[in-house]
């Protein structure tokens, strides 16, 4: 597990993190997600003790993860692919984390193997493309079979079969009861993957909740209703406060509604003996909730005049 509390980060008077606080639990992939400049990297790096914090605490399993001289075995990561000597070749670069972490060596050809780098193990890292640097990454990662993962930005520079292996391969984690804990800007590849979120922006906490509990919290949804009537339940709904648009060729009959939940476009059709055919609320997606939510917290924003 992972826990956060009241955790700060200065650098000089820019504040990156900011009195944040949070829990990553076992068994489920959490998603940590905030705009440009939010503070993941940094907030991952104070977990892994890479930097110290200015207040608060980050631990894993219940303590500092600098308190293990073994780390590995304890926590796993891949916070930059491209942080390797290219002149090594992937199985020296992982006999050395072996070594270093008094782990077996048979775990380097197993680890290459379940990343699909068998083929590659003697190449230097160098030659490598991204997606194979990313695929190295994760092999370090899982190497120590550590109960807790984190990941940022995992599949940068992955083909769509990458991508695929890598999402299997973190619900399986999870479902082996591990802490996993990535970040990630693919909102879409996100939605597929992540049980809870993590979203922060200018180094504090928006939300900590569910996939679907965050999506739910957008003002973006609507009701998809079909109806032979669609005159005359547009003037009914718009009376009623809703916003009423059309949905495909005119004369479909489908149109969209915002501002009234469908049990009461459902009532309020009922009373005036109007037709439905359809009644469909229509969530908004991750990427809808996230724009929207994290609007007023995004530090670099295109399109704005001085």
């Amino acid at each position: 597990m992972i826990e956060v509390n009241e955790l700060t980060k200065s650098y000089g008077s820019r504040t990156a993190v900011d009195q944040l606080s949070f829990i990553v639990r076992p068994g489920q992939v959490t998603g940590f997600l905030g705009p440009n400049g939010a503070g993941k990297t940094t907030t991952m790096r104070l977990l892994l003790g890479l930097d110290a914090p200015t207040a608060g605490t980050a631990t894993v399993d219940g303590v500092p993860f600098r308190s293990h001289p073994r780390g590995l075995r304890h926590a796993g990561a891949l916070l930059d692919a491209g942080h390797v000597h290219g002149g090594r070749t992937a199985s020296a670069h992982l006999a050395a984390l072996a070594r270093s972490n008094g782990l077996p060596a048979r775990r380097v050809a197993e680890v290459l193997e379940e990343v699909g780098l068998a083929g590659a193990a003697r190449r230097r890292i160098g030659g490598f493309s991204l997606g194979m640097k990313q695929r190295l990454g994760i092999a370090g990662a899982l190497l120590g079979d550590p109960p807790v993962l984190m990941f940022d930005e995992p599949i940068n520079g992955m083909d769509p079969e990458g991508v695929l292996w890598v999402r299997r391969l973190f619900r399986r984690l999870a479902a082996e009861g591990r802490t996993v804990f990535l970040s990630s800007h693919l909102m879409s590849e996100m939605e597929q993957t992540a049980d809870q979120l993590v979203v922060i922006g200018q180094g504090r906490l928006i939300a900590a909740e569910s996939v679907r509990d965050f999506a739910a919290r957008s003002t973006r949804q609507a009701v998809v209703v079909g109806t032979p009537q669609a005159a005359e339940l547009t003037g009914l709904l718009t009376a009623a406060g809703a916003t009423v648009e059309p949905e495909g060729p005119v004369g479909a009959g489908r149109l969209v509604v915002t501002g009234l939940p469908a049990e009461r476009i459902g009532a309020l059709a009922f009373e005036r003996r109007i037709e439905l055919t359809e009644l469909t609320t229509r969530s908004a997606s991750l990427e809808e909730a996230f724009m929207e939510l994290t609007a007023d917290h995004v530090e670099y924003q295109a399109g704005r005049t001085r």
